[in-house]
């Protein structure tokens, strides 16, 4: 991020984004373990080494060839993880990143409501993409009331790092929230009410991507 009278106070720049993503993956590294322990029941048991596999490249690939913009980071990621990241979460993933890198287009600099809407556009892009609603057991329910609790907190005038921490809680809380719910779409849905009592592997992580993001706007994620 970045402060002046060009970009305005916390513009975010591809430096920001570049080490969101970093630190993203190590943390994604590390909870690999507890992500497939919580697929196990419900899934493939693979959502955890899925997400370590296409973090890690993600990462390798933006360090080698660092794109200079904001969207450029998501895009170059999103397209990692749709190559490299098994099942279902490579795609949901991949547009996720990449449907909001494309909506913030070359700009060097974005502010953080530009950001927020991108994000907003990626995660309706899942939604599309999976057919999935606020509801259903998936990751959707971690990222949609994360979106709406930073838009919420720009508008109400809140600081980057402190309207970020309220998508971060607001995802966090929505993962939880996943475990008595019945799962309509997914690998999960085909177990029907034997679904109920485990959490969402896939709101897990999107949880805590959106934790990281907060971290990083703290300068607590190197």
């Amino acid at each position: 991020m970045s402060e002046g009278p060009s970009t305005g106070p916390a513009a975010i720049d591809a430096g920001f984004v570049r080490r969101w993503l970093a630190a993203a993956a190590s943390v994604i590294e590390r909870e690999a373990d507890r992500l497939t322990e919580l697929d196990s029941p419900i899934g493939d048991a693979d959502h955890g080494a899925n997400m370590r596999r296409g973090f890690i490249a993600a990462r390798t690939a933006v360090e080698k060839e660092p794109p200079d913009t904001p969207g450029g980071v998501l895009v170059l990621v999103g397209r990692q993880l749709i190559s490299t990241v098994g099942g279902a979460s490579g795609p949901l993933y991949g547009t996720l990143l990449r449907k909001a890198g494309k909506a913030l287009g070359d700009a060097e600099h974005v502010t953080p409501e530009q950001f927020a809407a991108a994000l907003g556009a990626g995660v309706d892009a899942v939604a599309t993409l999976g057919g999935a609603a606020p509801g259903d057991k998936t990751m959707v329910d971690a990222l949609a009331p994360a979106v709406e609790a930073l838009s919420f907190a720009l508008d109400k005038g809140a600081g980057l790092a402190e309207a970020l921490s309220a998508a971060a809680m607001a995802a966090e809380e929505g993962a939880i929230a996943t475990t008595p719910l019945v799962a309509h779409k997914g690998r999960a849905s085909y177990l029907g009410e034997r679904s109920v009592g485990h959490q969402d592997p896939g709101a897990t992580s999107s949880a805590l991507l959106l934790g990281v993001l907060a971290m990083t706007s703290r300068g607590d994620a190197g």
